[in-house]
């Protein structure tokens, strides 16, 4: 209304006066990804914010004018991803070398508008598919990027400044994903045990860090739950008799996230089951071997003051940099060194791999076990197809019962 009693044109196809279209189309793709955070920030998990950041990051690096004084890579994506792009940070301090970092950027990010042509959607993509030191990126992680700006230019589309989503008119070649467990992985109930003992000889010099988190792992492995399901489990949570079967009320995540990208400011964030609905609950029972371990561990280490099971000896969350270097120590000491090098158990997550091929190939019917390992049917079928081996003979036998009628 304004532009109209100034007696200004306005554009017919936008319907935009020209002022206003000028200064839609002179933002340049760093500043519209600043207004895409803006918009995604307040409802996402951390993991979701740290995803997207790194992914916009990659693409801002990438979609630069070849201008003097182009610092590295490295760096581009380091301040996009530290004091650029994250809502929280944008107003910290920055040394000399990073200000002058962050001008470049500004002035040479390219204008959002010059992705309407296919070619240049081609060189951001091709930025993504790329590591730093030039090699291929994962395809998980290619994907993950391309669906992030895939969504920042629909973005740009419903604001008006791209008629169209230009992704959609260019064809990339994807590399492959395989969603398959490789069955390498997967330790046997034998080998789980002398690693779970192997675990409480970690660090008996330094205030038993292994011992805290013995029942930790055991209870990934015992009930095939999420790492981050099991943090947040509260005494509360178990049901642990003195005899049988007890149960575990999974109702909650903790996955690690940093703290630049959780609201509390804590590592982990705090969500609900993943695939479900907030305040859902997955209840699974676990055998009398693990009910035995949660007991001897409550007796000996008690609760955090909010009531979980798990912490660090200082009375902190224990953080999975710290469970990891755990683990890849309780390997030396429970694995042969060929196993070592191999991808058997090579991850703490793995435990929850054991137990789910454990089952399906002990003859579980695979909806109990999809429910209890927060699985749908057909991706627990899709992502152990590899495992599942154990019924092989018998299958044949049945088989060949068949075939003698």
């Amino acid at each position: 209304m304004q532009a109209a009693r100034r007696g200004e044109a306005f554009d017919i196809e936008s319907g935009l006066p020209v002022s206003m279209l000028k200064q839609l189309n002179a933002a340049s793709f760093v500043e519209f990804a600043q207004c895409y955070l803006d918009m995604k920030w307040p409802n996402p998990a951390a993991t979701t914010r740290g995803s997207t950041v790194e992914a916009l990051a990659t693409a801002g690096a990438a979609f630069v004018r070849d201008a003097v004084g182009r610092p590295d890579v490295r760096e581009l994506r380091r301040v996009l991803t530290a004091h650029i792009l994250l809502p929280t940070t944008r107003a910290g301090e920055l040394s000399r070398a990073e200000r002058q970092t962050v001008d470049w950027l500004l002035r040479q990010s390219r204008p959002l508008v010059d992705l309407a042509e296919p070619a240049a959607v081609r060189e951001v993509l091709d930025g993504m598919a790329a590591k730093l030191d030039g090699t291929n990126a994962a395809a998980t992680v290619y994907r993950r990027k391309r669906a992030v700006l895939s969504n920042l230019l629909s973005y740009a589309v419903e604001r008006e400044l791209l008629t169209d989503n230009p992704l959609t008119r260019v064809k990339r070649m994807a590399p492959k994903m395989i969603d398959q467990l490789d069955p390498r992985v997967v330790a046997n109930p034998a080998q789980v045990r002398e690693l779970l003992t192997a675990v409480t000889y970690v660090g008996r010099r330094n205030r038993d860090r292994g011992a805290h988190v013995h029942a930790f792992f055991a209870t990934v492995y015992y009930s095939a739950a999420r790492p981050a399901e099991v943090l947040a489990l509260r005494e509360t949570d178990c049901k642990l008799p003195d005899a049988g079967w007890g149960e575990l009320a999974l109702g909650e995540s903790r996955p690690a996230a940093g703290k630049r990208w959780t609201d509390s400011g804590e590592v982990h964030d705090r969500r609900g089951l993943k695939h479900r609905g907030v305040k859902d609950v997955r209840i699974v029972p676990i055998p009398p071997a693990l009910v035995d371990i949660l007991r001897d561990h409550l007796d000996t280490y008690g609760t955090g003051p909010d009531g979980r099971l798990f912490r660090s000896p200082n009375g902190g969350g224990v953080g999975s940099s710290t469970y990891y270097r755990v683990w890849a120590q309780a390997r030396m000491y429970a694995l042969t060194p060929a196993q070592v090098v191999s991808p058997l158990a090579g991850r703490p997550y793995d435990l929850r791999h054991a137990a789910v091929s454990l089952w399906l190939n002990g003859g579980v019917p695979a909806t109990e076990v999809a429910e209890r390992a927060g699985h749908s049917v057909d991706v627990l079928l899709r992502v152990y197809a590899k495992c599942l081996d154990g019924q092989r003979n018998k299958i044949n036998e049945t088989m060949d019962g068949l075939l003698d009628q």
